[in-house]
């Protein structure tokens, strides 16, 4: 099994930062890509950014320029500056990770973290 768990999520200003930060552990062979969501009430989970075991990292337009994801080993990592209201979401870390090396990869999702930017 493998479990995934975020920390850093808050509150904070608009204009502030957050740097939020996931662990992988468990029984995990490979980590072929690590990546942030996030959901806001009454909306869908969206893709914020990703970063693939090579380093390529894609992100959602609408955080481009303000936030940063990157990865060490079994953790990833999520800057967010200059952050607005409408950021404000549960944000869940994902993996897609192969347990050995004979199995499928699989996605696997944390619980989730709240950031809440508000004055």
């Amino acid at each position: 099994q493998v479990h995934l768990v975020e920390s850093g999520g808050g509150l904070v200003q608009p204009g502030g930062s957050l740097r939020l930060s996931c662990a992988a552990s468990g029984s995990i062979f490979e980590i072929n890509s690590m990546g942030w969501y996030r959901q806001a009430p009454g909306k869908q989970r969206e893709l914020v950014a990703a970063i693939m075991s090579g380093g390529s990292t894609n992100y959602a337009d609408s955080v481009k320029g303000r936030f940063t994801v990157s990865r060490d080993n079994a953790m990833v990592y999520l800057q967010m500056n200059s952050l607005k209201p409408e950021d404000t979401a549960l944000y869940y870390c994902n993996a897609i990770v192969a347990v050995t090396d004979r199995e499928p990869n699989r996605l696997y999702w944390g619980q989730g973290t709240q950031v809440t930017v508000s004055s």
